[in-house]
């Protein structure tokens, strides 16, 4: 991941928190199949009702909203032991006992039905809480790691009945047993509408009486109006449930209740089946009711189009609604709006200057389109595939434009970072943009249609493929399979605020630029706009030649080298890396003794005014920097360990 954040770890820092993923590496495997031990029920929701109580009070001294992350802390953990979502329906899974767990085991076919008996506890990277089996004494912790919310919610704390698909029971952090669920879909959450006191009376006194479509609807519009959206859209869809198994379904109620789940999903970005609601809901009808309901619902359907980036979708389903409501104001905002997304992606020309204007109105997510350019996608020798142009490029032409398929600004409360250890890479400890993750698998698990184009990026770990599995009608998502998409695409865009640091970087991802590969000696530069990124030719670009761009550009060869193994796993070897290795350790380590004492004199020394005493100090320095660099060997390299002195004696020569 590309970014202007440095994160400064001592080796004994490092090598500490490596030695404590180890050993909760080899405490696991120690307890492998371990039978589960009896918990004291009170003891453990003691623990509970008290880490939330904490909580509470911590939240109410820095008022609304989580209490702000102290600086200088983050979050570790262990990476490179993945494990499978669940990939079979529920009523094809064997129920089991919370007594018949055993330690770090995938319990692979069963299924536990659990309650939750204590309040949830939060904690930075995951929540917690007490969930209870068979008897009242049969308790055990649940642990929900990383994508704990859903539309706002902790997950945990949105019923109290739930269903662990295939559970796996291990140790937390603490060395704690636990219920551990790092896949949203392993974790089924029990029916929102009915609630858990309805739950317990339908399996208490046997199957009662379905609740009326008409019922779910009106359950669901005073969800609505409370901003309850969650439970919203589970009443407008148990409303159409019931209405799918009558023998004379109620047609009219059925568009309504498609008609306000298309609002519903709107709100929660749902973007996928806000569309297919507001279609579901045409009624086809010639009086002026029926077309104004229809008019909104090409509206609706429109606007998730829209959300979409289907920006020639979007312009039919806009010309419905104006072919029923040839005067309204809306449909044809949105098809003057759509013109301009379509020159954009055909033409590359923005209007930049009003882009940079709505980025605070817009939270900097500018409404424009991408534009590929002249661009294709295929395979690079020795790199995977890569990034060409079809035709040449000039020096300083936009290449390419892209809007972010997900980005995460420091100054959003989602912004956070976490140190993972690998275990498969000799326990490499890197950062992570854990907000960004999740960012990334909420937004797929609420459109599905956008699943393949993030699956098929470079990964390290293949998981379930690039194909779109449902099951129970939900999207299985591989969170480990997007940890490593994530760790190996995403970009750092450097600091949106004064107040940001690695902490809570502002991080993205952009799928196509995702294929660019890495050179020292790069012919494109980055610039943003919000999450627009432009790519502009730094040099002439011939036919067919690949499009790089520099992962790192420290001109440390060294540490460029570490961190190029570090974060993306491979070795340049570049013109630029191939000139620098033959330096020799000797020489590189002089290099960089001249460019600290260049770097210095460039901090401490104003150029603009400068004397000619001092003027002629930093060609000194300069030249100190020149002579470590062989002229045959460097002919047509970069010197980057001269740029800041040169840029200084340029302003300070400058009439």
């Amino acid at each position: 991941m590309a970014s202007k954040n440095t994160l400064f770890m001592t080796p004994e820092e490092s090598a500490r928190i490596q030695r404590t993923v180890q050993e909760q590496i080899q405490k696991c495997q120690d307890q492998a199949g371990q039978s589960k031990e009896p918990n004291d029920p009170t003891t453990l929701i003691q623990q509970a009702t008290s880490v939330s109580l904490m909580q509470d009070l911590s939240f109410a001294a820095f008022g609304l909203g989580t209490p702000k992350k102290r600086q200088g802390t983050m979050v570790a953990y262990a990476v490179g032991s993945p494990y499978l979502p669940c990939t079979t329906n529920l009523e094809y899974l064997q129920p089991m006992q919370l007594s018949n767990l055993r330690m770090e085991t995938h319990h692979r076919g069963r299924v536990l039905s659990l309650r939750r008996v204590s309040p949830v506890a939060e904690l930075e990277a995951s929540s917690w809480a007490v969930v209870q089996g068979a008897s009242p004494d049969d308790v055990e912790r649940i642990e929900v790691f990383l994508h704990k919310s859903k539309h706002g919610k902790d997950i945990l704390d949105t019923s109290s009945e739930l269903f662990v698909k295939e559970p796996y029971y291990t140790l937390n952090s603490q060395g704690e047993r636990t219920i551990r669920v790092d896949h949203p879909s392993d974790l089924v959450i029990f029916s929102l509408s009915s609630g858990p006191e309805e739950w317990r009376r339908k399996h208490a006194d046997g199957p009662r009486a379905a609740k009326s479509p008409q019922k779910s609807k009106d359950q669901g519009n005073a969800a609505l109006k409370k901003q309850d959206l969650a439970r919203a859209h589970a009443h407008y869809t148990e409303g159409l449930k019931t209405i799918s198994q009558d023998d004379e379904p109620n047609d009219t109620l059925a568009k309504n209740l498609f008609r306000n789940r298309s609002h519903v999903n709107l709100l929660l970005k749902r973007f996928d089946e806000a569309k297919a609601d507001a279609l579901s809901s045409l009624t086809g009808g010639e009086d002026e009711e029926e077309k104004s309901l229809d008019a909104k619902a090409y509206y609706r359907a429109g606007l998730a189009a829209y959300a979409l980036g289907d920006f020639m979708d979007a312009k039919s389903l806009f010309e419905a609604q104006e072919k029923l409501q040839p005067e309204n104001p809306y449909a044809k905002f949105n098809l003057r709006r759509i013109e301009i997304r379509l020159q954009e992606q055909a033409t590359g020309v923005y209007n930049l200057k009003k882009a940079v204007s709505s980025l605070s109105k817009n939270q900097g997510h500018p409404d424009v389109a991408s534009f590929n350019g002249h661009t294709e996608v295929r395979s690079s020798p020795g790199a995977g595939r890569g990034l060409f142009v079809t035709r040449e490029i000039q020096p300083d032409e936009i290449i390419m434009c892209e809007k972010a398929f997900c980005a995460v600004w420091g100054y959003e409360p989602e912004a956070s970072s976490t140190i993972t250890c690998d275990v498969r890479d000799d326990a490499a400890i890197r950062v992570f943009p854990a907000g960004l993750h999740k960012a990334v698998v909420q937004k797929l698990l609420n459109n599905p249609s956008q699943v393949k184009k993030v699956l098929s990026l470079f990964g390290d770990y293949t998981g379930l493929g690039t194909k779109l599995l449902q099951v129970d009608g939900i999207p299985i998502i591989d969170t480990f399979q997007i940890h490593d998409i994530i760790q190996r695409n995403a970009f750092g865009v450097g600091p949106q605020t004064d107040d940001e640091d690695i902490n809570n970087a502002s991080t993205g991802l952009w799928i196509r630029a995702s294929y660019i590969n890495h050179s020292c000696v790069p012919n494109t530069k980055k610039d943003y706009i919000g999450d627009l990124m432009i790519l502009r030719a730094t040099r002439r670009i011939s036919v067919g030649d690949e499009i790089m761009h520099a992962y790192d550009e420290s001109s440390d060869y060294d540490a460029r080298v570490a961190a190029l193994h570090k974060t993306w796993g491979f070795r340049c070897r570049c013109a630029l890396c191939v000139a620098e290795e033959a330096d020799g350790p000797a020489v590189r380590k002089m290099r960089r003794e001249f460019e600290d004492k260049a770097n210095a004199f460039v901090e401490a020394e104003n150029a603009h005014g400068a004397s000619r005493m001092l003027v002629t100090t930093a060609k000194r320095l300069r030249q100190s920097l020149n002579d470590t660099y062989d002229v045959e060997r460097y002919n047509g390299l970069p010197r980057r360990a001269l740029h800041a002195i040169e840029h200084w004696l340029e302003l300070a020569t400058r009439r």
